[in-house]
């Protein structure tokens, strides 16, 4: 249940990014490992709750990934006291690292506006399962038994939005 509790969270994260950044045609996060790299999703998500704190027009079309990242931190730190706990280097690479990304927007979560609304939460699992499973996540279940992979897919793909709801209350 522990394993499925992290999916639904994650989840929720997801569903949250996407409805935040939904008015930003250049940003689609379908993860949290390669939708990150470019930087634009993290300004996005900024962006879209404080658009005060800077011209979204310019750092989505003058900066590179690392700029943009370092960007992102930033004004992260500065404005909402979030420490700047990722290196961009570290982000703007083909395979960011799914954990240190997680913890990054779950700091963000907790300190910007958290509504999620169900038709977000649909949209997100509806997303293909291909584009929410990294090359790490994929050796790692392929180097579990297979009953238990078997197993975690089915109570993953039979998750109803009900329980997703109810963490959502937690």
């Amino acid at each position: 249940m522990a394993g499925l509790q992290q999916t639904n969270s994650e989840m929720i994260l997801l569903s949250w990014v996407r409805q935040s950044t939904r008015n930003y045609p250049q940003v689609n996060v379908t993860n949290f490992t390669t939708s990150w790299s470019d930087g634009l999703a993290f300004n996005a998500l900024l962006h879209s709750h404080r658009p005060d704190l800077f011209d979204w027009n310019a750092v989505a079309s003058q900066q590179s990934p690392v700029q943009r990242l370092d960007h992102a931190f930033n004004m992260a730190r500065q404005h909402l006291g979030i420490e700047k706990l990722l290196d961009p280097e570290d982000v703007a690479t083909a395979c960011p690292d799914k954990k240190s990304i997680l913890m990054y927007v779950t700091s963000l979560f907790q300190v910007l506006p958290q509504q999620v609304t169900m038709e977000a939460i649909r949209e997100a699992e509806m997303l293909p399962r291909h584009s929410r499973v990294t090359r790490e996540e994929h050796i790692e279940v392929h180097q579990q038994h297979f009953s238990q992979e078997v197993s975690f897919t089915f109570l993953l793909s039979s998750c109803c939005s009900e329980m997703v709801v109810s963490l959502l209350s937690l």
